[in-house]
């Protein structure tokens, strides 16, 4: 295997597919996570790989690649199909935000939802009863529907830095969970896209994408509503998917659509998130780093973190004065922000693989995880 370095950015190929790395050695990447890389390259039908700066081991790949492959693997989209990024702005000044009445409203994304949900599954073109109830609601895990602070946006932006920003991060719920769940067998060794068992799987794909999108567009308005605001949405970024790329097939696991003006990359309940502007990398396959990645998995997190009263109640708080609800002791300690790599260094990856290039920087301010009546994914 030959290996060239230019500008930090590494590409190796391999008997199959060519790995690029849009990372650089200060990058704090797991020896499973790149071994996972060369499996994948080995592939039947794999041609590229791009690999970013959040890359970790995942449980049929790494999360935050994108697979250019000439046939379908479900696996490599996850069960999560169609989880992403939903950045909006609000009209409600920071000035005006009274951050404990705030945390008491927002509580309502934990109780089920009030609306006529069959009537938007009905407009978004989706079945009516098509998991209505769970539609509207964040999930466990990394998912969290977040208030922030733009701190010194690029002026071509055109971001208003005296408003405050809504990022929600959320998915397709038990519905992908599904999808994937009833892909026929021996569909891991890879589908060729003319069969009845891929049509079928990437019609039920298509739709849990869809219904991902929509989650995310109710759970911001109802935090909106909780606040008394209204809202704009930004950008929609997904980055569990598979789309059609100059004829082959584009996987996308923890990798974020870059085929539009911006990307956000979100960072922990107590680290800066940021927009990042992509620069169109050919070897990139129009994607982007979605956040600053898992450095340790859930399990190991119970050792790492103390969880005593004060512990707890410590981080339910962050450094910009900004709080967290949630109330599940398991959940605060396994996303401590111990957890994660640093958004920062992340971004500045991308920016010297000339990946892409930062234009603003947001602050949380009140970030939602689960409250004790929220459901679980």
């Amino acid at each position: 295997m030959g290996n060239s370095v230019l500008d930090g950015r590494t590409s190796a190929e391999s008997s199959d597919g060519t790995i690029t790395k849009f990372y650089t050695s200060a990058a704090w990447i797991e020896g499973r996570a790149e071994q996972q890389l060369e499996e994948i390259a080995g592939w039947t039908g794999v041609l590229k790989i791009a690999a970013f700066p959040d890359l970790h081991p995942g449980k049929y790949g790494p999360v935050g690649c994108a697979v250019l492959a000439d046939r379908v693997y479900p696996q490599l989209i996850g069960n999560d199909i169609g989880c992403g990024m939903s950045l909006f702005q609000l009209d409600l000044p920071v000035r005006k935000l009274k951050l404990e009445k705030a945390l008491r409203r927002m509580r309502v994304l934990g109780e089920p939802v009030s609306e006529d949900l069959e009537r938007r599954l009905e407009k978004a073109g989706l079945s009516p009863d098509l998991f209505a109830d769970a539609l509207g609601t964040v999930g466990g895990g990394n998912h969290f529907c977040e208030v922030q602070t733009i701190v010194d946006p690029d002026d071509q932006v055109g971001l208003d830095k005296t408003r405050l920003f809504l990022l929600v991060h959320s998915g397709s719920r038990g519905f992908g969970n599904a999808v994937l769940g009833s892909v026929s067998e021996g569909a891991f060794a890879g589908l060729v896209p003319d069969s009845e068992a891929a049509r079928s799987y990437l019609r039920d794909h298509d739709l849990a994408v869809r219904w991902a999108s929509l989650n995310r567009q109710i759970i911001a308005e109802r935090a909106a509503e909780a606040l008394r605001a209204d809202l704009v949405l930004l950008v929609d970024a997904p980055h569990n998917l598979l789309s059609q790329k100059d004829g082959y097939w584009l996987h996308r696991k923890g990798a974020a659509v870059a085929e539009q003006a911006v990307v956000p990359l979100a960072g922990s309940r107590a680290s800066a998130s940021y927009l990042m502007a992509p620069t169109g990398h050919d070897n990139a396959l129009g994607s982007l780093a979605h956040g600053a990645g898992r450095r340790y998995d859930r399990s190991s997190m119970h050792g790492r973190v103390r969880a005593k009263k004060s512990d707890i109640e410590a981080m339910q708080r962050n450094s910009f004065g900004g709080r967290i609800l949630c109330e599940d002791r398991d959940l605060l300690v396994e996303e401590a922000p111990l957890a994660y790599k640093s958004a920062k260094s992340v971004a500045e990856d991308l920016e010297r693989t000339a990946a892409a290039h930062c234009i603003a920087e947001f602050h949380p301010l009140l970030t939602f995880k689960k409250t004790r009546d929220g459901r679980r994914s």
